[in-house]
């Protein structure tokens, strides 16, 4: 993935400041603000992993769970007559409208 680090689950984005002269980035796809910065690639991506791990410790402590990206639902707002297409559609083909919201994603996907 262009521009992004991982680490435990997590992906960190990676940008540059040339008047700062500094990396930085925050962890994407979480509600919470977790954010780092370095002066190189290496210690860009060193300050990623201890932000993740800080993040989760203090949750920790906190007794609340860390929050995780991708969860795997999410909703879709289509608009009612994309809605009833794709519903009449499922239904035509035998299966869930979950089945082929998840198939149309896959197909776009793979074209991309």
């Amino acid at each position: 993935m262009k521009d992004m680090m991982q680490y435990k689950g997590y992906l960190g984005s990676v940008h540059y400041s040339d008047e700062d002269r500094v990396f930085y980035g925050k962890v994407e796809f979480i509600r919470d603000l977790v954010s780092f910065e370095g002066t190189d690639v290496g210690s860009l991506h060193a300050a990623f992993e201890e932000a993740v791990d800080d993040y989760v410790s203090l949750c920790e402590e906190q007794g609340c769970q860390p929050e995780r990206p991708f969860k795997g639902s999410f909703n879709v707002r289509t608009g009612s007559e994309l809605h009833r297409r794709a519903a009449c559609r499922a239904r035509e083909q035998g299966i869930k409208l979950n089945r082929l919201v998840i198939q149309a994603l896959e197909r776009y996907l793979a074209a991309s």
